[in-house]
């Protein structure tokens, strides 16, 4: 290391886990790897300073930040040719005519609605990507057949952003209270979705897994092609946002601490660690 760079790194033994800013690989507690101050960050012993850490950054392989709505809509495609092949084999004669005069059961066509929620989205997204908003889409969470809509690197943190395109307004309807426990319910329309605050719950603290507890992450559930009164609406429940997509997009551009180095790294580990579906 040169002179400069010696005020800024230090090599050492880790006292935690950490991840390579780098190349992304974990870093397991008693590695021998250099610290760097300015960025709050960990990298190998392979790469070294200066120019040849620029290379090696350079090196590195781009990330895909995946398709919204793929798996979704793999999904749908999967079981809508199931259910063709399944029709012609037991009509060998009329099963084409049968299959295209009949429609797929609500279980197949909801994989087909929820790929075009997210799809639409992400087509949104994706116009206000730049280098201090960086997007993943359809990532998996590993062990599980879940898998995560859309996340948003932003210099605020993290969003984990669930994109629903169900009919009806999303409104919060609170029981209990001083006699009774208080219990918060998302309904739309007349729909009980509150169990889609649970799964946002699960995916922060899956990303929390992978960032930490320094970065602050924020669930969101954007419901596309809702029934949203002309004023407010919007809302939180159980510290997830239940909005619309012109409310979140104000949120994803605002001005944060996080950026350059430390937002790539944040991305690159997210990417790494979260697949695509």
């Amino acid at each position: 290391m040169d002179g400069d760079s010696a005020t800024d790194e230090k090599q050492m033994r880790l006292r935690y886990d950490g991840t390579c800013r780098v190349c992304g690989a974990d870093l397991p507690a008693r590695t021998e790897a250099v610290y760097e101050r300015t960025t709050r960050t960990v990298r190998c012993l392979s790469h070294c300073a200066s120019p040849a850490t620029t290379m090696q950054e350079d090196e590195a392989p781009p990330i895909e930040p995946g398709v919204p709505g793929a798996s979704a809509r793999r999904e749908f495609e999967r079981r809508s040719a199931r259910r063709e092949a399944q029709t012609r084999k037991a009509h060998p004669k009329l099963g084409g005519l049968l299959h295209a005069l009949s429609d797929d059961p609500h279980t197949t066509r909801n994989w087909k609605t929820g790929a075009i929620g997210e799809e639409r989205l992400g087509q949104r997204l994706h116009e206000l990507s730049s280098d201090t908003l960086r997007l993943l889409h359809d990532r998996r969470i590993p062990g599980t057949r879940a898998n995560i809509d859309h996340l948003a690197v932003t210099p605020t943190g993290v969003f984990v952003i669930d994109a629903k395109k169900y009919a009806g307004r999303p409104h919060l309807v609170v029981e209990g209270g001083i006699l009774r426990p208080r219990v918060e319910k998302l309904l739309v329309g007349s729909r009980n979705c509150t169990s889609l605050i649970d799964g946002m719950i699960r995916q922060v603290e899956v990303v929390r897994g992978v960032v930490g507890d320094a970065v602050p992450i924020r669930g969101v559930i954007c419901f596309v092609d809702a029934d949203w009164p002309l004023l407010a609406g919007a809302f939180t429940t159980r510290g997830v946002d239940v909005l619309w997509p012109k409310k979140l997009y104000p949120q994803l551009r605002a001005a944060g601490e996080l950026g350059g180095e430390a937002l790539e790294h944040l991305y690159r580990s997210l990417a790494t660690k979260l697949p695509q579906a």
